[in-house]
């Protein structure tokens, strides 16, 4: 007697018509943390490594040092671009007048900078895809960081208003030094490990 195999059910969330949207994000069941929403497609994250948790790490509490009172500095918290995107930069800086202690994401007109840290997975989305999206939903600054041989190397730019789009203000190596959104001057040396530091 032969027995027909059970088709398993899938655990994975299927897409309605039309994909996703914003709004789906806070609704579904059991999505993996930092589940990101692209062009009404779920991106599921992979494992940070430690080199992005280090930058993630010394950009959230170094602008939040320096940054003015008006305006708050979070790890990993989503922006609501439209209803198909929702990504969710490594650190955003937002209005502090926006900011409501029940929320789930930030309106893309109160976000001041989007910082991206490039992990093998996500080098295209951000290269590529997150910057056009950051840039059509008018957010005025995006510092994309890469590791260059372990070391933290960042591409700044800012929106150019005539064009809509991000034009370069400066790669930066080990000293990161500029006056918009509002003054910084890191080291971005001190992105290193305790035994590096030691050496």
């Amino acid at each position: 007697m032969s027995v027909d195999p059970q088709a398993s059910t899938s655990s994975w969330p299927i897409p309605p018509k039309g994909g996703w949207t914003a709004d789906d994000l806070d609704r579904l069941p059991n999505l993996p943390p930092h589940t990101e929403l692209i062009d009404g497609s779920l991106v599921f994250v992979s494992p940070q490594t430690f080199f992005h948790s280090r930058v993630v790490s010394f950009f959230e509490w170094q602008l939040q040092s320096v940054a003015p009172s008006d305006l708050e500095v979070v790890r990993e918290f989503t922006i609501d671009i439209d209803r198909q995107n929702r990504p969710e930069p490594d650190v955003v800086v937002a209005r502090e007048d926006v900011v409501d202690p029940d929320q789930t994401r930030f309106p893309a007109e109160a976000v001041v900078l989007a910082i991206e840290v490039v992990s093998e997975e996500s080098v295209s989305r951000d290269r590529e895809t997150k910057p056009l999206k950051y840039a059509r939903a008018k957010i005025a600054h995006y510092w994309r960081v890469e590791n260059e041989k372990g070391r933290a190397v960042v591409h700044a730019f800012e929106l150019e208003p005539t064009t809509g789009a991000y034009t370069s203000v400066g790669i930066f190596r080990e000293r990161m030094k500029l006056d918009v959104p509002f003054p910084v001057d890191l080291d971005l040396t001190q992105i290193k490990t305790r035994r590096d530091r030691d050496e």
